[in-house]
């Protein structure tokens, strides 16, 4: 106790402010449940495993901790599980895991030599003892900051509900027998409270649900509400109403007047459907790895290095399918494993670990990569085959890389494609101070952009990238008698598609990957281009090669496009990809013998038609939504005008920005030149520079995207050689080879869109492939090849 007392000066007691740390170690995946159980340090608030607490205590001299230990209670093998009646997780109501109870046992330890003291004990002194209970009775950050449980958004007050114009058409809606208008769809059935008109809902990716009837008469009427049929109740909250134009579901408190129009009763209906939420809920109840992935297989789990599950957080599979591809890479297994241990990174780390992206990287690949987390969840498991494990939550990776993106720092299901552009990005950057050791730089590559002038002339436009984003040219496809075939089939019987389906007769589409890549590299037509050696606009010819090849191809496949309408569409095609490839007709060599650069001179006018303006249709689209104008015109200037997509993708990630309600400006009084000189370093000619950051209004990286998106503006000057010229200091720091690559990783998708569903990752390791999902890793017996939403290849040396 004397020990205790003369240490007094080094325990705090919490203040409201502070960040407590008790459920996880910030250097490694130990918790209370562990062997060693779990040290907060009584003076920081970190939490440690016992094989890691030391080196906190060499660090800081902390020397008093608060010991907690967990052990399960004894609990009925039979206790029932609660049907969840929330889309939670760990709250009342949320989804029961049937997970054991347990009790928690508390010591105060002094370090170095690990003295133990009981608590509670009132021989301790006062302080120690209100300390600890803060501690105790405190909401862990590790729970502030990754909310474990996640619940569906409440629904707002459609804007449309209390204006909402009612036909009198005398039409009176029979309280059952219901069918849609135009089809004979019998179920998810929608009532537009404007004409009531009955009408089946969207059609899934998949060919369930209804022939999007309803919608289509949204879009030749621009009546805004509809309600489902067989939802309506004496509880008109719970009715599923949906907003067309704010594209969500949404509250109507004047339900019960607009369905007395239509002679609607409210009051005696019963519940026939289940509500939009209702059915996300299901799905969630009902999901099943084996039936959604490799159904009616056997699946062998396994267990040790490298094959450690990652816990889902809530709609975190985007993440782990990404991260679990990518630490099966040499180059982030170097950075974050082999070549850099534990203890080296907290060393490196600032005060607080759980804030610093190297040592939360490190953790994580520690915790997938040393096997010692890969353990079978209970006993139960390991003998029943059951391949659950513990697995390990990347709670504090997710914080920390996050921490400056709204979405991806949010509960929501995000696209796996943009979160490993995100991740990439944020690597790069944390080891720019050493980028013989940037991991990211494995991905990288640079494109070649040669612009072929009627003249005969040409210019060349060159930027790096980390992946390649391919169309999927269904023309293409190898099995158009089979497809041909198929659709007279379907048309002769009058089948739906969804009884096609169920009957697992559907052909769909099969298209080579080869057909993709050529589609990459084939040439394409720039209209209205203005040529500096005809002195006026004509039509060119771009095509697009490489400049170099990574260590690993990521390639993406646009399986998501936009229907007439801006309806998003999920392409039901299969792709044919072959274990290994060969990209070498993919690189550019160039400028040519006997080829003659375009010349400088681009008039201003030119320059000043070529300012970037937002496209009509992608603002007014955004602004139906309910987004603001001068935002929505950000959004789609930002994004080049690329799709409503990509703009909806900027402006969620840019609502915070403090300049977002600032007027747009192409141009600036002056240009700063260390800006200038940034994109010299690039290789832009200075002219060309100026005049982008003049149009971007000084943004160094929006500057960069006009010049690459006006071709105009960058002629000669340009970085332009020949691939045995001497490259920019950027370019001769991408790795280069040969151009096989072999298949290692698939990251796929299920799900109507890339911001919902749920993602796999399936990897080759040892010769065999291995499914991740979240915490559950087996043997594959038939990965998905065919199905990959992101397919990640190995170039093979020599």
């Amino acid at each position: 106790m004397e020990l205790l007392r003369s240490n007094l000066s080094r325990v705090q007691i919490p203040e409201p402010t502070h960040r407590i740390y008790k459920h996880e170690c910030c250097i490694s995946f130990d918790t209370p449940r562990s062997e060693g159980g779990l040290f907060v340090d009584m003076n920081s608030f970190l939490a440690f495993g016992k094989d890691y607490v030391s080196w906190n205590y060499e660090k800081t001299g902390n020397p008093v901790y608060l010991h907690i230990k967990q052990t399960p209670k004894s609990v009925p093998e039979d206790r029932p599980l609660k049907k969840p009646t929330l889309l939670a997780i760990g709250v009342d109501g949320g989804f029961d895991n049937n997970e054991p109870e347990y009790e928690e046992s508390y010591s105060i330890f002094i370090l170095p030599d690990f003295v133990s003291l009981p608590f509670p004990s009132v021989e301790l002194p006062e302080k120690v003892r209100i300390a600890v209970d803060t501690v105790v009775n405190a909401v862990g950050a590790e729970r502030k900051e990754q909310v474990a449980a996640w619940t569906a958004e409440k629904k707002q007050v459609s804007q449309h509900a209390l204006t909402l114009q009612q036909i009198k058409s005398g039409i009176v809606i029979s309280p059952s027998g219901w069918k849609c208008a135009k089809c004979d769809k019998t179920e998810n059935l929608w009532l537009n409270l404007t004409d009531g008109m009955i009408l089946c809902g969207r059609k899934n990716w998949d060919g369930t649900g209804g022939n999007n009837h309803a919608v289509e008469h949204y879009k030749e009427t621009a009546y805004p509400l509809a309600v489902k049929l067989g939802t309506i109740t004496a509880d008109l909250e719970a009715a599923d109403v949906y907003s067309y134009p704010e594209d969500d579901s949404v509250l109507d408190p004047l339900l019960a007047e607009h369905l007395a129009h239509f002679g609607i009763d409210f009051s005696s209906m019963q519940k026939t459907e289940m509500t939009t939420a209702e059915r996300e809920l299901d799905q969630n109840t009902n999901f099943d790895w084996n039936r959604i992935q490799e159904s009616g297989k056997e699946l062998v789990p396994i267990f040790g290095p490298g094959y450690t599950g990652l816990v889902n957080l809530g709609n975190s599979c985007y993440l782990a399918a990404t991260m679990q591809v990518v630490f099966s890479t040499h180059s982030f297994i170097s950075r974050y494993f082999s070549h850099q241990s534990l203890k080296m990174a907290f060393e490196m780390a600032p005060a607080d670990p759980t804030l610093d992206l190297n040592m939360q990287l490190t953790k994580l690949g520690h915790g997938l990569l040393s096997g010692k987390y890969s353990i079978p969840a209970t006993q139960k498991d390991a003998a029943t085959g059951d391949a659950s494990q513990e697995g390990i939550p990347p709670r504090m990776f997710k914080n920390v890389i996050a921490a400056s993106h709204a979405e991806f720092s949010s509960m929501r299901q995000q696209d796996a494609l943009d979160f490993f552009l995100y991740m990439v990005g944020k690597v790069e950057r944390a080891n720019s101070t050493t980028p013989d050791l940037d991991p990211s730089r494995s991905f990288k590559f640079g494109i070649e952009e040669k612009i072929l002038c009627p003249s005969g002339k040409v210019s060349y436009n060159k930027r790096d990238d980390c992946i390649l984003s391919l169309n999927i040219p269904l023309h293409e496809a190898t099995n158009k008698d089979e497809l041909e075939a198929f659709n007279k089939q379907k048309a002769g019987k009058g089948l739906e598609e969804n009884d096609i389906r169920a009957s697992d007769e559907i052909v769909r589409p099969r298209v080579p990957l080869e057909a993709c890549l050529a589609n990459f590299v084939s040439s394409e037509q720039i209209e209205d281009y203005y040529s500096s050696a005809l002195k006026g606009r004509t039509t060119a010819i771009k095509t697009t090669g490489l400049t170099s090849f990574p260590d690993y191809l990521v390639l993406h496949m646009r399986k998501f496009v936009m229907e007439e309408g801006w309806v998003p569409k999920k392409l039901d095609v299969y792709i044919d990809v072959p274990d290994v490839i060969d990209i070498s007709h993919m690189r550019s060599k160039g400028l040519q013998p006997g080829e003659e650069l375009l010349p400088d001179g681009v008039p201003e006018e030119v320059m000043e038609s070529a300012k970037p303006v937002a496209n009509e249709e992608i603002v007014a689209q955004l602004v139906s939504m309910g987004f603001n104008q001068l935002h929505c015109q950000k959004a789609a200037i930002n994004t080049s005008n690329a799709g409503v997509e990509e703009a909806m993708n900027w402006l969620l990630s840019h609502m915070d920005d403090p300049d977002i309600d600032a007027p747009i400006s192409h141009q600036t009084s002056d240009v700063d030149q260390s800006s200038v000189d940034t994109l010299l370093s690039f290789g832009f000619a200075e002219d060309v520079a100026r005049k982008a950051l003049k149009a971007s209004g000084g943004d160094i990286e929006k500057a960069t995207d006009w010049i690459f998106n006006n071709p105009n503006a960058s002629v000669s000057d340009m970085d332009v050689s020949s691939s045995n010229s001497a490259q920019t200091p950027a370019q001769s720091a991408l790795p280069d080879g040969g151009g096989k690559y072999k298949l290692f990783g698939i990251v796929s998708h299920m799900g109507t869109s890339v911001h919902c569903g749920h993602y796999v990752a399936h990897i080759l390791k040892e010769g065999r492939w291995v499914i991740f999902n979240d915490s559950k890793v087996g043997i594959s017996t038939d990965p998905p090849k065919d199905m990959g939403y992101v397919y990640f290849f190995q170039r093979i040396d020599g």
